[in-house]
């Protein structure tokens, strides 16, 4: 039988704007998401510029229960995925597949990345 992993979503807070009228970001909020499956990463090495410099990136699926927007959001992924605890961006705005084209529980590829270097 197949299972996916516990994996913790950060959602952006609203922004809001200070007395001297500066935008200043909410506070996220984490939810956590079981059963994920997760691919195996692939990496690019960035430009010659940052020879040092690399883009990891993973391709996620979620289960059906999963409804949110992921639009702006980071994942941090448990152990041995993880980054460090700071999480992987969200690439665009993942929608999912449709349900009747997903005889599994999982229906939504939803791509991630992370930079170092």
């Amino acid at each position: 039988m197949i299972s996916g992993a516990t994996v913790t979503v950060i959602t952006p807070g609203a922004p809001t704007v200070d007395r001297l009228g500066n935008n200043v970001p909410g506070e996220p909020t984490n939810t956590t998401v079981d059963d994920v499956l997760i691919t195996a990463p692939t990496t690019d090495d960035m430009e010659a510029a940052r020879a040092e410099g690399y883009v990891l990136a993973y391709t996620l699926h979620f289960p059906k229960g999963f409804t949110a927007s992921l639009r702006g959001c980071t994942v941090v992924l448990p152990e041995p995925w993880d980054n460090d605890g700071r999480g992987y961006r969200v690439k665009g705005d993942p929608r999912p597949y449709m349900d009747a084209n997903t005889p599994t529980r999982w229906h939504m590829p939803v791509n991630l990345e992370a930079a170092d270097g």
